[in-house]
């Protein structure tokens, strides 16, 4: 797919106070509040100290955060600060507080504004993009949520220097997905480098034009944009799985792991080679390496039939279509997730 002209809301930043700033001033704003968890309120809060009057409401780091039980937290925080209907809560923090706070900003008084200020690697290139907001509920991903675009999405790269490597690897997985599916020479570019050589500017631009794309033509998911689940169908199970496990993985790893046995299955499927398998299970098994995948597969497997792209109990996968093109709404079974997992688990350079 061709890369398009950013929507006006997606800013990439500079200057952060100049930009942020422009956006508050848009408005009368009643009250200002700022979500942030206990990482960024301590590494990218003070970055924020041009901001006018405001409140800082905190919650704890980590996927597990991302409940209701927390949003109850968010939601009595904006009541007993009395934010009314022309607040504006400015969400600081990667996918979980982006998802999250910009949920209960959307259901909150049946919603007020919000701005997402995305500080890794992940929400920037992934999660901040295209209006989707919500929380895991009992042990699946992203159940409960709503669509609902921000007034503005400030993507200011320094913050990636705040990252610690495994959460600068975890976003890679969603650039290399990206890549899969849209531009086979990007591709080609990234797969003959190491992770900490990547240039994230680029890299950061291209991802969020080519969602940014995928979002216009079809905002509620309905078709094309399908396709960006990609490597989520068996990883968000693998997440779910391992998220009660003492090795849980993050939102990356596991994607990573998906997309390789994804592949094996667009592979069987005649959809790409033997090559182009090799080539995406090589590279980002050399950037991810091998996570044990347990013998008996039927709880991970169980998982995928909660997946929101299925239909009845026909689970749906978007898959490449050769390296730089893409598949949505191809059918798989049980048995087949199982030989992919089983492929991924035995694999060899």
């Amino acid at each position: 797919m061709e890369l398009i002209t950013l929507p006006p809301h997606i800013i990439f930043s500079t200057n952060l106070q100049t930009d942020l700033e422009r956006v508050i001033s848009a408005k009368p704003y009643s009250k200002i509040v700022v979500l942030a968890d206990s990482n960024t309120k301590k590494a990218c809060y003070p970055k924020l100290s041009f901001l006018p009057s405001h409140q800082v409401i905190e919650i704890a780091a980590g996927e597990e955060e991302k409940n209701l039980e927390t949003c109850t937290k968010v939601w009595s925080g904006l009541t007993e600060l009395k934010i009314d209907r022309k607040g504006l809560l400015i969400v600081l923090g990667g996918g979980v507080p982006g998802d999250l706070g910009g949920f209960c900003a959307a259901t909150y008084k049946r919603g007020i504004d919000f701005i997402l200020l995305p500080t890794t690697l992940l929400s920037q290139v992934d999660a901040s993009v295209g209006g989707k907001l919500g929380i895991d509920f009992e042990q699946y991903k992203n159940h409960i949520g709503v669509f609902q675009e921000p007034v503005a999405t400030i993507i200011h790269t320094p913050f990636l220097q705040t990252l610690a490597k495994e959460e600068l690897r975890s976003g890679f997985a969603e650039v290399i997905k990206h890549c899969l599916l849209s531009d086979k020479e990007m591709w080609d570019e990234i797969r003959t480098k190491e992770l900490e050589n990547q240039n994230w500017e680029r890299l950061t631009r291209h991802s969020v034009a080519f969602k940014a794309g995928v979002v216009r033509i079809d905002p509620r998911e309905k078709g094309l944009r399908k396709v960006l689940n990609f490597g989520h169908t068996i990883g968000h199970a693998l997440e779910s799985y391992f998220l009660s496990a003492d090795n849980r993985l993050l939102h990356g790893e596991a994607i990573a792991i998906g997309m390789i046995a994804e592949s094996w299955i667009a592979k069987q499927k005649g959809l790409i080679s033997s090559e182009e398998l090799n080539q995406i299970s090589s590279f980002i098994i050399k950037i991810y390496g091998k996570v044990k995948i347990p013998k008996d597969k039927s709880p991970i497997l169980k998982l995928t039939l909660q997946d929101k792209k299925n239909i009845g109990q026909k689970i749906l996968m978007a898959v490449p279509k050769s390296i730089g093109q893409n598949i949505w709404d191809v059918e798989v079974t049980g048995e087949e997730m199982d030989k992919a997992l089983e492929f991924y688990d035995t694999w060899e350079r």
